[in-house]
C-alpha cells in the first residue's frame, strides 16, 4: 500500500474530526 495514501487519510481523519469538534465544542477553539 502507499504510504501516501495512509498520510493523506491520517490527514483528512484529522481535519474532519477538527470540524467535528468545532461544531460540538466551539467554547474550546475561542
Amino acid at each position: 500500500m502507499n504510504p501516501l495514501y495512509i498520510i493523506a487519510g491520517l490527514m483528512v481523519l484529522g481535519l474532519f474530526t477538527y470540524l467535528l469538534l468545532a461544531l460540538v465544542k466551539p467554547e474550546w477553539f475561542g
